[in-house]
C-alpha cells in the first residue's frame, strides 16, 4: 500500500505543483488587471462604469492585457525616445525620499540578475563551503567593486550558495577565483540538482580549468 501510495505521489505531485504555480501567476495578473479597471472607473464618467465591469467578467482578459502591455512597454523603452524617457523617469523616482531608496535598489537588482549583459547567475561553480573539504555548488554574481574590492588582495568573485531544498535563500560569499571550479552544467541544471538534493544528477559535463593570469605580463 505504501509503495502505491508513494507512486501515485509521484505522478501528481508535479502536476499540481505546476497548476497550483500558474493558478498564482494567473491570479495575480488578473489582480492588477482588475486594480487598473477600478483607478480607470474613479476617472472616468459614471457612464463607463458598465462597460469596464463587463471587461472585468471577462476570463483571462488581464493576462493578455498584462502580457500586451509588457511587450509594448519592451518595444518602446528599446527605441531612442523610450531610452530617454526612461532615464527621466528613473531621475524623477530617485529624487523622492524613501520611494528612491526602494526603486533604485530594486532597479540595480532586477537589472543585473535579468539583464542580457549581465554576468549573474550565468555560470555555476564548485566551492569549498562551509569547510575545507566540504564542496557546494554556487553561482558567480560577479566581482567585488569599491572599498570592498580595495580590501580583498588578489582576483575574487561573489557567489552565492543556495540553501537546499528552497534555492530562495542561500549565503553570499567572496571567494577568491583561485578556489572556485567552474562546471560545464547549465545553471538550470545546477538549481534542479540543489533543489533535489543531487536526486536528479545532470549529465556529466567537461569541467573547464581557468587559466591562471600571469601577474608580469602587460596589457
Amino acid at each position: 500500500m505504501k509503495k502505491y501510495l508513494l507512486a501515485g505521489l509521484l505522478t501528481w505531485l508535479p502536476l499540481a505543483i505546476t497548476v497550483w504555480v500558474l493558478s498564482w501567476v494567473l491570479g495575480a495578473m488578473d489582480g492588477m488587471f482588475a486594480s487598473a479597471l477600478s483607478v480607470t472607473q474613479a476617472i472616468l464618467p459614471h457612464s463607463a462604469h458598465d462597460w469596464l465591469e463587463a471587461l472585468r467578467k471577462v476570463p483571462g482578459l488581464g493576462v493578455v492585457v498584462m502580457v500586451v502591455l509588457l511587450l509594448a512597454t519592451g518595444v518602446f523603452v528599446t527605441n531612442i525616445f523610450g531610452q530617454w524617457w526612461l532615464r527621466q523617469w528613473d531621475a524623477i523616482m530617485n529624487r523622492i525620499p524613501i520611494v528612491k531608496s526602494i526603486y533604485s535598489s530594486v532597479k540595480q537588482v532586477s537589472d543585473t540578475l535579468f539583464s542580457s549583459n549581465g554576468n549573474a547567475f550565468r555560470e555555476a561553480v564548485l566551492v569549498q563551503y562551509p569547510h575545507a573539504g566540504s564542496w557546494t555548488i554556487g553561482f558567480v554574481t560577479g566581482t567585488p567593486h569599491g572599498e570592498v574590492a580595495d580590501q580583498l588582495p588578489g582576483d575574487h568573485v561573489g557567489l552565492y550558495v543556495p540553501t537546499t531544498p528552497n534555492p530562495t535563500s542561500g549565503f553570499f560569499l567572496l571567494m577568491p577565483r583561485s578556489a572556485i571550479r567552474p562546471l560545464g552544467m547549465s545553471v538550470d541544471e545546477a538549481l534542479k540538482y540543489i533543489i533535489s538534493m543531487g536526486v536528479v544528477a545532470p549529465p556529466a559535463g567537461h569541467v573547464t580549468v581557468p587559466e591562471e593570469v600571469d601577474p608580469n605580463r602587460q596589457g
